[in-house]
């Protein structure tokens, strides 16, 4: 017995003691002095890459490596000395002739003498069980040179088990997972892990947003403990989500490759590091092995008024149309958001006035905190006469791609005040409702200014008596999209007043199928079904519209084809046409309606018969592997002919993201008067009215007035000219995406994104009661440009790319009725005009002695006009109505 415990603890001491041998991470040898070959190069390229090779530079050096000092307890505690000889710097692609503006330069030419002098100066790193615990520099050392030192650090860090851990290195904080093979260590970071302290932003719509897939691995081989060689690349690959080919590469390579060896100095004598390296030099310091941030200096860049005086032109109303513009817009914006508050203020009160109101778009759009400043000093609120600036500011914010509390407290500060302009009272508190919903999908949900805000609107329907007020504070809550305003959408879909109705169930149509729940889908159908009372048609199809989108019961399908039949002429029409829209382009509920139409009662001749000009239709605008297009139009008529309404709606879908980008709605009623026609059930006191809602990129807008009141409309009848009524007009950004790629190199890539477009929606009514015919028109005009930056600035080089498209596109909607015979005449028009789409690349490198190089690219592509396909039985009536009219 006393020998199997004495054989058991010799096996254990010899377990521990070879434990206790074994290394963690690389080892040097005493009184050795490593030699290496080092490069680092960085290549800005197309994703796919190109024939002339991408911009950019390589580095390479040679790298003494030695050991300075090891802890006498621990092999795997160790101070590193690096020492970086004989630079040389060139093109990372081959360049020939002018193009090689490196050509006839020296290493001190470009770095110049103090930076070359820095670069060359030898630095300590502290390695602890293969992971560095501190790096020892010069603080007075520019933070450009640190960076390159600390990237070569970075290759000297890595286990040798097989595992996943977290480590700070240049990056930052990121996890690894190491995977160990024979005389070989494969290290892949996980860059979306890494926290740092350089963060950029997105567009919070993953639709028009900026997609990006990162990569880095390094490959170890040892030799005698330490490196032989070791091969790092890192790439990073950004594409806009709706256009993939606009899409640019950053890739960084480094490459350590040991060269020899021969006799180096000795150990210095130490109780620990700091002593060390104290003795070694002074002035060495722990600078942090976590990238320092680099300020990159404009030289001869113009002043933001300098800049403003170029662009102006293109910002003048007659050029809003022109691609110029929203690219203008975007340049704009770049140097607005590294200017003062008072430089924008300078640019502010200069402009023209026609010109005006694009700037108030491009300074609000630019969410810097002295953007915003400005435009609160420049803005005048009690001033009734400046809507337009003031509305201009308020969509912008509305709009904005990554708003932020400042700017919510900003608007409740001014709903607080005094307001000269009723219109600009309502708006305030609408676009609030958009920036709630906007912070709370960042997670601010519970920020002090958000809960204020959510507390108002959701409390403002019920706290006042006016109907007006009412209406704002709903579209307000149809912006925010709170799940806690289902319940009061819910009890205002079944108010009494009509234009309540509509804006709850509309409203209630955009929520999540998740949050729709049983009280909502009972509400819904005792509304569509009027089992409690009398609705208006336009309320009833609202209702209907819900339901279908809800994921609808066999029974609510059932009940609603039942009903056609019994329902008022020309909604009898609109819902068959409803129910066909949904099998023929296989909406959510078409399996549904499917499984109901197999029972006869339900699908039989006489009630799919039924005729009518009212329609619902559904289409593809445009269908790629990048983004998908639909449109739907959807046109109720009331019995006599005249419009009640029209729909239009265009949605984009990309990467498993919805976005609605564009609701034009036409309302109408208490027409009839008009033509002595009999009004519909439920309609007979409904007040004369006209009137448009627009939705513009998941933003509700403020709905426009065409006439009110049979007075009003009697006037605006005899004052009539067609043209059409604006209902918005400006430059939106839509793609705003800013990063930082903090290269494992020491180099940094910055990433600049945007997407500006220049809008013009405009829609009218007009009625002739001489040739009875009305007329509805949307015209929708629109110029954008997308462009991608992606620069490496070293300060004393730099290298960039920028791909862009541009395009100027219309697409008009107009709807012709003639009542003078019945059934009357409907002839719906959806015009898509000839396009051009312009894709540019650009690639430039510069050094600071001026020299420079660029190489630029295009392609220009022609899309077809087309008139968009509506369904046959339209058609054949626009046939009719255009002979009738010859």
């Amino acid at each position: 017995m006393f020998a199997v415990v004495l054989f058991l603890l010799c096996a254990a001491s010899c377990v521990s003691a070879s434990a206790k041998s074994a290394a963690a991470g690389p080892r040097l040898h005493n009184n050795q002095l490593y030699k290496f070959s080092y490069t680092t190069e960085v290549l800005l390229d197309k994703a796919k890459g190109s024939k002339e090779g991408g911009a950019g530079y390589k580095i390479s050096s040679e790298v003494n490596i030695n050991l300075v000092w090891r802890d006498p307890s621990s092999k795997d505690d160790q101070l590193i000395q690096l020492a970086i000889s004989n630079v040389r710097i060139d093109h990372v692609s081959p360049r020939s002739g002018k193009k090689n503006i490196l050509q006839g330069s020296t290493v001190e030419s470009i770095l110049g003498k103090n930076k070359l002098a820095a670069l060359t100066k030898p630095f300590l790193v502290h390695l602890k069980n293969g992971k560095t615990k501190a790096f020892y520099s010069y603080w007075t050392e520019p933070a450009v040179i640190k960076n390159l030192k600390r990237g070569l650090a970075s290759l000297l860090q890595f286990q040798l088990q097989t595992g996943k851990v977290v480590e700070n290195d240049i990056s930052g904080r990121c996890t690894v997972q190491y995977q160990a093979a024979k005389d070989q260590i494969t290290r892949t970071k996980i860059l979306d892990a890494c926290k740092t302290s350089e963060t950029g932003f997105t567009t919070h719509s993953k639709v028009l947003g900026v997609g990006r897939k990162s990569s880095s691995v390094t490959v170890f081989t040892l030799e005698d403990g330490f490196i032989r060689s070791a091969v790092a690349e890192e790439t990073h690959s950004l594409a806009v989500n709706a256009r993939r080919s606009t899409a640019a590469k950053v890739v960084s390579r480094q490459t350590l490759v040991k060269t020899g060896k021969e006799a180096g100095p000795p150990e210095v004598a130490g109780k620990d590091v700091a002593s060390v390296v104290k003795s070694v030099d002074g002035k060495l310091a722990a600078v942090g092995i976590v990238a320092e941030k680099v300020k990159s200096k404009c030289k001869g860049c113009p002043t933001l008024f300098e800049h403003w005086q170029a662009e102006q032109k293109q910002l003048e109303p007659a050029s809003l149309s022109k691609a110029s513009a929203p690219r203008s817009f975007l340049a704009l914006i770049q140097s607005i958001r590294k200017a003062s508050k008072d430089e924008i203020l300078k640019v502010l009160k200069s402009a023209s006035k026609t010109s005006l109101p694009q700037v108030v778009d491009a300074v609000t759009s630019s969410q810097t905190p002295e953007s915003l400043d400005a435009m609160i000093e420049f803005l005048n609120f009690t001033d009734a006469k400046g809507l337009v600036l003031q509305e201009r500011f308020l969509y912008a914010c509305g709009f904005a791609s990554h708003p932020n509390e400042r700017m919510l407290h900003a608007l409740l500060d001014i709903s607080k005040g005094k307001i000269g302009s009723e219109e600009i009272k309502e708006s305030v508190v609408i676009i609030m409702g958009a920036l709630v919903h906007k912070l709370c999908l960042k997670g601010g949900c519970n920020l002090p200014t958000v809960v204020q805000v959510k507390k108002m609107i959701l409390e403002g329907p019920d706290n006042t008596k006016v109907e007006s007020k009412v209406q704002v504070y709903l579209l307000a809550l149809k912006n925010s999209l709170l799940p806690e305003a289902i319940p009061i959408f819910t009890k205002y879909a079944e108010s009494e007043v009509g234009s309540y109705n509509t804006i709850a169930l509309t409203a209630l149509q955009r929520y999540d199928v998740s949050l729709i729940t049983s009280e909502v889908k009972r509400t819904v159908n005792r509304i569509y079904h009027q089992t409690q009372r009398i609705y208006e048609k336009n309320v009833r199809v609202a209702a209907a519209d819900v339901i279908l989108s809800s994921n609808p019961s066999y029974m609510e399908v059932k009940n609603l084809l039942l009903s056609i039949g019994n329902l008022p002429h020309e909604m009898n029409k609109y819902m068959l046409s409803k129910i066909q829209d949904n099998l023929r382009f296989q909406l959510p509920a078409s399996k549904v309606i499917r499984q109901a139409l197999k029972d006869m009662v339900s699908h039989n001749y006489d009630r799919f018969s039924k005729v009518g000009s009212s329609s619902a239709f559904s289409g593809f605008m445009a269908r790629s592997g990048d983004l998908t297009s639909t449109y739907s139009l959807d046109i109720l008529y009331s019995g006599s002919g005249i419009l009640r309404r029209s729909n239009m709606n265009i949605y984009g879908a990309s990467k498993d993201a919805m976005l609605h980008g564009l609701q034009v709605a036409i309302e109408a009623q208490g027409l009839e008067s008009l033509i002595a026609a009999t009004p519909d059930e439920g309609e007979e006191e409904l007040e004369s009215f006209a009137g448009m809602s627009a939705l513009l990129f998941d933003v509700q807008l403020r709905p426009v007035t065409f006439f009110k009141g049979y007075s009003d409309l009697m006037a605006k009848m005899f004052s009539m000219t067609g043209d059409p009524m604006n209902v918005v007009k400006g430059l939106i950004l839509l793609t705003d995406h800013s990063e930082v790629l903090q290269l494992q190199s020491g180099l940094k890539a910055n990433a600049e994104f945007q997407g500006g477009l220049a809008i013009d929606i405009s829609g009218g009514m007009e009625i002739s009661l001489w040739y009875r015919e009305s007329k509805t028109s949307v015209n929708n005009r629109g110029a954008l440009v997308v462009t991608g930056n992606v620069t490496v600035d070293m300060d004393f080089l730099r290298a960039g790319m920028e791909v862009s498209f541009e395009t100027e596109a219309s697409l008009d909607f107009i709807t012709t009725v003639q009542f003078s015979e019945y059934p009357f005449l409907v002839c719906m028009q959806m015009d898509k005009a000839t396009f051009p789409v312009r894709e540019y690349l650009t690639k430039y490198e510069h050094v600071s002695s001026g020299k420079s190089s660029q190489l630029r690219k295009q392609r220009r592509l022609i899309v077809s006009g087309s008139e968009f396909p509506l369904h046959q039985e339209n058609s054949n009536m626009c046939k009719r109505v255009f002979d009738s009219s010859w």
